[in-house]
């Protein structure tokens, strides 16, 4: 039974979750291999990507059982549930919810019944067609009979799999390729039958998607973290337009769409894990680069360096080497304050950020101090970090970004504020360090980031950095309506 239905908590303030990724996904083929412990902690190492729902779906070649709940990883599946979950192929899912309200019916993989079996599926990214695929799937609700009729369409993977089992005269395999074109958007896909594991990738890949190599079998998944994690080989990219299957006669691949590269350009500031490797860039030397030339572009007189932990530690270090100012760890994380069912009262909230950080002031008093961030999207947590750094005696306070300002909403897969929240919107940088306090403020610029990565700027969406949106948004799709909307529309009151 589901633990909850609610909407879960931000671990610093619900009011300024920050920039959060849909999912992680993770597939394994693998027979004779404990798959469904391969596919835990294969999520484990995804955790980073979505914390509040997970679930593992198995197949022993006859059925597939599928678990899944609200939570953590270690707080939905624990020994017993694992031994249950035999088989030879597992696909496995670590949801935030970006699109589809944040309750048990919405955590993935997402099963299906169809004529000749069935399907589960994982999904990490956001369509932008989904009104369209709708009607499709009520155009075909008279075809595919008992399978799908009556299936409720409450996010874009359950329209997904109901089209994927909406073929009664095909498999999984032939439904796919009939259907992967169709799809607007972003998707990296994870998915099984009975017998076979497959993996799409749109033709953008703006969400990351890796193939393994096990001794006895194949992984996908989100990040090559996940890969190391298991003991597997990281063999390719799986690109963008790409369709995998795999099953006892091997791997096979086919393409469904003709590849326009357009990698989300946040994996590399902030999303990805920094031991992961993208476009065979180690993400924590990116973000090193990052702040190279952060120090380089913005210099300032000071004293120490920090970090604003974990996600600011890379360009932090890459800032103290460039500038010749020392590098210190001036907040200490609360690595056990996660993603909670537990709603804070407002005097709880008010503490704010105490709850997930806390400062040394024998490091930071007197100090003026560089503080490293990798982006500000509301700035409720910066305003508050600075007070508090201020409080416990630094003399001056500095944030450096290593993100150019966020001013537009992401409808591929990162849920950012809506733009009238974004506090970059509308209003300048300097604006923005009075708001939160700051002696200064910098953020890299788009050029210089684009560079650490050396990926080329056409292969990157930025779309949320220069309001360029690679796929486009169709004006009587709902998402579409809604930045035809805002995006005139100026931020909420700077408090």
């Amino acid at each position: 039974m589901p633990r909850g239905d609610g909407r879960l908590t931000h671990d610093i303030d619900p009011q300024d979750a920050g920039p959060q990724d849909a999912c992680g996904v993770f597939g394994v083929w693998a027979p004779g291999e404990e798959v469904a412990k391969l596919t835990y902690f294969g999520l484990y190492a995804l955790q980073h990507r979505g914390q509040e729902s997970a679930g593992i779906a198995v197949s022993n070649g006859k059925q597939i059982l599928v678990y899944k709940d609200m939570g953590l990883v270690s707080q939905v599946f624990d020994e017993s549930t694992l031994d249950s979950l035999k088989g030879e192929i597992a696909i496995g899912h670590a949801r935030y919810s970006t699109t589809g309200s944040s309750v048990w019916h919405n955590a993935q993989p997402t099963f299906r019944p169809t004529a000749q079996g069935s399907v589960a599926l994982g999904h990490n990214g956001n369509l932008t067609n989904t009104a369209e695929l709708i009607e499709m799937v009520r155009q075909r609700e008279d075809l595919a009979g008992s399978a799908t009729k009556g299936e409720t369409a409450t996010s874009d993977t359950s329209v997904m799999a109901t089209l994927l089992a909406s073929f009664p005269d095909r498999s999984v395999e032939e439904a796919a390729l009939e259907v992967l074109p169709r799809l607007r958007g972003a998707f990296s896909l994870v998915f099984m039958d009975e017998h076979t594991l497959y993996a799409a990738r749109d033709a953008q890949g703006i969400r990351p998607l890796v193939l393994g190599r096990l001794e006895r079998g194949w992984v996908v998944a989100s990040e090559t973290a996940a890969l190391d994690i298991v003991g597997a080989s990281y063999i390719r990219e799986i690109e963008p337009g790409e369709f995998i299957a795999i099953d006892e006669n091997g791997l096979r691949t086919e393409r469904f769409a003709k590849a326009e590269p357009k990698g989300c350009i946040f994996e590399y500031v902030y999303l990805a894990r920094p031991d992961t490797t993208i476009s065979d860039q180690r993400v924590f030397s990116v973000r090193a680069e990052i702040g190279r030339r952060l120090a380089r572009e913005f210099p300032v007189d000071a004293d120490l360096v920090i970090p604003v932990p974990e996600s600011g530690t890379p360009a932090a270090i890459g800032y103290a080497e460039e500038s010749g100012i020392p590098f210190g760890h001036g907040l200490v994380k609360n690595s056990y304050v996660g993603r909670t069912f537990i709603q804070p009262s407002q005097t709880l909230r008010q503490l704010g950020i105490r709850l997930k950080l806390n400062p040394l002031r024998d490091v930071i008093e007197g100090k003026k101090l560089v503080v490293v961030d990798d982006s500000i999207v509301r700035g409720n947590t910066q305003r508050a970090l600075v007070r508090m750094l201020r409080e416990f005696g630094a003399a001056e306070v500095h944030v450096r970004i290593s993100s150019p300002p966020v001013k537009w909403p992401c409808f591929y897969g990162i849920d950012f504020a809506s733009r009238a929240e974004l506090i970059a919107n509308g209003i300048s940088v300097d604006e923005i360090r009075k708001s939160i306090g700051a002696d200064s403020l910098a953020y890299i610029s788009l050029d210089q980031l684009v560079e650490a990565t050396n990926v080329p700027k056409d292969n990157l969406c930025r779309a949320c950095f220069d309001g360029i949106y690679p796929v486009a948004l169709p004006e009587d799709d709902l998402i579409g309506k809604h930045l035809l909307e805002v995006q005139d529309t100026l931020p909420l009151e700077v408090i």
